[in-house]
């Protein structure tokens, strides 16, 4: 299959300031609910969300938890330079938040002409007594390279950003983060840290929506990948070819893939657990044709989709990858992913999908084109007359995939 012809300017439409949700409703789940099947679209709310799934089916959460980003520094003459720390340098995300001492960082810098050369930033954390010192000691593709040092040995980076940091809400809120943020921009079982956006599609989920599912014997999958900043970047070339994909670190356990191998109908929350489910097909049917596991630093190319016409059943990948984990004894694995998935995209693991309204010309929008078979525009037109609030605080729809 080659790489489809996709024109960006053809993932554009007008979204009005006033059509995006800028704070939380009050109740997760009183958001509102689209659900698109068989060319139709309707109206429930997420707390019936269980009334539209299949007894006995499979639902997947990414379970990555949002870290404080964003570290301010004000300076003496007000001026103020920010730091959003995208990933680390080496290593995954969790790795980087437990060091001690030390971590290197990509961040996206404001205010970087305020930051006067080979000066550094400091900070004294009242709290502990402890202070913290950033440098800035290069650039590569994604952004600055600022290593942070601090002076108690028992804090970890992730202590650090707890006191430090602030929660790195999207910049169209056109808003500081404040307290409501702190819990409401993470998912209510986010439990490992390294995400810098959120999987916003699991922000609507409560313990009585997981409950609902678990009465209609729906089992619950959790798998992490940690969302980068990359995920909402804007799609400037004029063919979505010609985008670079961003990489984001993906963490699977032998029980996830078992899950998947043994369930014929899969609902993944979030485009993030979409991408997290199709790559582990891609991966894991490499895995197979070397019949060897990859290192834990490999990275999934982009177009691998598009490049391999095999579309081998995915009860059988996922069940040849669980033995050959079993045979290495090997519990949990680690790779990155640059997959990237346009329209003409054939699923092989995904049945439904719940996701947010997302922004015009972006990568996301493509993935919902390529999920409804070409429909997106019905789908978001039906949201914008119907009074749908858009984007991470937004409301949400229910996609069903369609094999014929």
């Amino acid at each position: 299959m080659q790489i489809p012809v996709v024109y960006t300017e053809d993932y554009n439409y007008s979204l009005p300031q006033e059509k995006i949700a800028q704070h939380p409703l009050a109740e997760r789940d009183s958001s509102k609910l689209l659900v698109f099947r068989e060319g139709v679209c309707e109206t429930t709310f997420y707390r019936q969300i269980a009334d539209y799934l299949p007894e006995n089916s499979l639902v997947v959460f990414n379970n990555s938890k949002v870290i404080p980003a964003r570290i301010l520094y004000v300076k003496e003459t007000s001026g103020v330079i920010e730091l959003f720390c995208l990933e680390p340098l080496t290593g995954t995300p969790y790795e980087a938040l437990q060091q001690h001492s030390t971590s290197i960082w990509t961040c996206m810098i404001g205010g970087l002409k305020k930051w006067r050369k080979g000066s550094e930033l400091q900070w004294h954390l009242k709290q502990t007594d402890c202070i913290v010192n950033a440098s800035l000691t290069g650039q590569n593709e994604n952004g600055f390279e600022v290593s942070f040092e601090w002076t108690d040995p028992d804090l970890t980076f992730a202590d650090i950003l707890q006191q430090l940091g602030q929660m790195p809400i999207p910049p169209y809120l056109l808003r500081k983060a404040d307290q409501e943020d702190a819990e409401r921009y993470q998912t209510v079982y986010a439990t490992i840290e390294g995400s810098v956006a959120a999987p916003t599609a699991g922000l609507h989920f409560t313990s009585q929506i997981i409950s609902s599912l678990k009465q209609k014997n729906i089992d619950l999958a959790y798998t992490t990948l940690h969302v980068g900043a990359g995920t909402f970047k804007p799609v400037n070339a004029a063919l979505a070819r010609d985008h670079v994909m961003h990489a984001e670190w993906v963490e699977i356990s032998r029980e996830f893939v078992d899950q998947l191998s043994s369930s014929n109908q899969i609902t993944c929350v979030g485009t993030t657990s979409l991408r997290t489910v199709e790559s582990l097909y891609w991966y894991a049917l490499h895995c197979i044709e070397e019949q060897a596991l990859l290192s834990h630093d490999y990275v999934l190319p982009q177009f691998i989709a598009y490049e391999n016409e095999e579309h081998v059943p995915k009860d059988i990948v996922f069940t040849k990858f669980h033995e050959l984990l079993l045979k290495e004894h090997v519990e949990r694995i680690l790779f990155k992913t640059e997959l990237m998935i346009l329209p003409g995209y054939s699923m092989r693991v995904a049945s439904r999908l719940v996701t947010n309204f997302h922004q015009p010309k972006s990568t996301l929008l493509m993935l919902v084109n390529a999920f409804t078979k070409g429909k997106w525009k019905c789908v978001y037109e039906y949201a914008l007359k119907n009074d749908y609030r858009f984007l991470s605080y937004g409301d949400g729809c229910l996609l069903e995939w369609e094999e014929k």
